[in-house]
């Protein structure tokens, strides 16, 4: 036994420039969406460095309940210093009657309010936007790979998946100049809650004008979301899509990364827009001969959209039915 111990304190130094990262953390929640596995959303999933935020789409209330439990994108979010408030102490225990006026905090409230800033800085930057547009905006642009310029991986060092990130990592400056959105309106997300079995008198309570339900329901995977996935593959299925230019007039081109297994074309392979505004329809269709093992499991492509400057990308989930 040592007579007289010795202990050391090494001065504090901030790391920079670590490798990988960032990277999705242990205690990050996976996809899929359980309860519309139609539209990706990942439950609660957290980063490293990032952290993935749930997305509040701020169009009316419907919106914010359909959409504020699962985030669509991840934002910087883990150990985060900040202001803290001195009516708890840093560990929330009752019995710590410390008081500081900083804390180093993980999860969603670090992430979300990195996510708003960027949100209210696009509605200034674009006052015209819609919620949908912006949020558009920030998933298309968002980035995949880490800074080894590698597929993000998870905290066991494994590749991850837009069940744990979402449409990626956010990128605030690419996505002020998108090229292109997916935008949606009221009259979608109240199609949304027809879709999904809410009656006239439910839907009442979300809509200020007269609506109906249309007599024809509308298919989820057609819902005109940034992210395109198909959870019951049976053999083929379409999926359609409008897409916005809120750039300056160019054509983009269609290139598709495939999940493993699925044959997928977009038609047309190209969009010409000649004004800003200006909307196209495109339809991507999927074909597969996938069964046993190889089935059950859930595949992961993307489609993006370039004009050789914007990169429109669009993360896909597929899995086949059973």
């Amino acid at each position: 036994m040592v007579q007289s111990p010795v202990a050391y304190i090494t001065p504090v130094k901030t790391q920079l420039f670590t490798k990988p990262a960032p990277f999705m953390a242990s205690f990050s929640s996976k996809g899929p969406n359980t309860v519309t596995p139609e539209i990706l959303k990942v439950y609660l999933a957290i980063q490293t460095f990032s952290f993935s935020v749930f997305f509040f789409s701020f169009y009316t209330i419907y919106s914010f309940i359909i959409l504020y439990v699962q985030p669509d994108i991840t934002a910087p979010g883990v150990n985060v210093i900040a202001a803290y408030t001195e009516a708890e102490s840093p560990t929330n225990q009752a019995f710590d009657k410390r008081r500081i006026p900083f804390n180093s905090i993980s999860g969603t409230s670090m992430s979300c309010p990195h996510v708003s800033g960027i949100v209210g800085l696009l509605k200034t930057l674009h006052p015209n936007w819609s919620p949908s547009a912006i949020r558009s905006a920030i998933m298309t642009t968002a980035r995949t790979r880490d800074n080894n310029m590698e597929p993000m991986l998870n905290s066991s060092f494994v590749k991850a998946t837009p069940f744990s990130y979402g449409a990626g990592h956010v990128r605030p400056n690419r996505a002020m100049d998108p090229g292109l959105v997916y935008d949606l309106t009221t009259n979608d997300y109240l199609n949304f809650l027809c879709t999904l079995g809410y009656n006239q008198t439910q839907i009442s309570l979300f809509s200020d004008g007269s609506y109906t339900c249309p007599k024809k329901n509308i298919s989820l995977i057609d819902f005109n979301y940034p992210s395109i996935t198909v959870p019951k593959l049976s053999g083929s299925a379409t999926v359609t899509r409008t897409i916005k230019n809120v750039g300056s007039p160019g054509t983009y081109i269609a290139h598709v990364l495939a999940p493993a297994g699925i044959f997928v074309t977009v038609e047309p392979p190209s969009l010409k827009f000649e004004k800003m505004g200006e909307e196209k329809t495109f339809k991507l269709s999927f074909k597969t001969n996938l069964v046993g093992a190889a089935a059950r499991e859930y595949l992961f492509g993307q489609l993006t959209w370039s004009d050789g400057e914007h990169n429109v990308r669009s993360p896909i989930v597929v899995k086949v039915a059973s």
